[in-house]
């Protein structure tokens, strides 16, 4: 398995961005919205951390991703195919991906989704539920907490990076 993302800019996002994308999957599933602050917190690890982890070039391109999946993720939001705070965290998570791991990733989001729609359904309709009552993800019908799967994609694909990134 090789991924473009390199095991360096990967390793120096990875501490950083895990916490928040862990805050993501709590909060979505607790409360059904991905809080602004944790997408301003992403956002912020990319703009430090990638002056570190990335070559000025490579930088520059990743924050124009940032603005491009913001604008598709404004017209989706509008059309009504994703919640707002689903766009907001996926476009702070895009400067983070190497545009070269395009398939890839989205691959692998389809992988975590099915595994994070299992597990939340499993849980909901379990003993575990009573672990954290009052959930919203609990109480609402049809709907799912994509912040589990959108967090735990990014989480992944960075760990993955450090492992096995060029």
């Amino acid at each position: 398995m090789g991924l473009h993302v390199t095991a360096w800019s990967a390793l120096w996002f990875l501490p950083f961005a895990a916490p928040v994308c862990v805050y993501v999957c709590w909060s979505d599933m607790r409360m059904m919205k991905i809080p602004n602050n944790a997408v301003l917190a992403l956002t912020a690890v990319f703009v430090v951390v990638g002056l570190i982890a990335l070559p000025l070039a490579d930088y520059s391109w990743r924050l124009l991703q940032l603005g491009v999946v913001l604008l598709l993720g404004i017209v989706m939001n509008a059309t009504g195919l994703v919640g707002a705070g689903d766009a907001k965290f996926a476009a702070a998570a895009a400067p983070f991906i190497h545009p070269g791991d395009f398939i890839f990733l989205m691959m692998l989001l389809a992988a975590t989704l099915l595994g994070a729609f299992a597990a939340h359904r499993l849980a909901k309709y379990s003993p575990l539920r009573r672990m954290a009552p009052g959930w919203q993800s609990w109480e609402t019908g049809s709907d799912f907490p994509m912040g589990l799967a959108l967090g735990g994609t990014l989480a992944l694909y960075l760990a993955l990076g450090a492992v096995y990134g060029s």
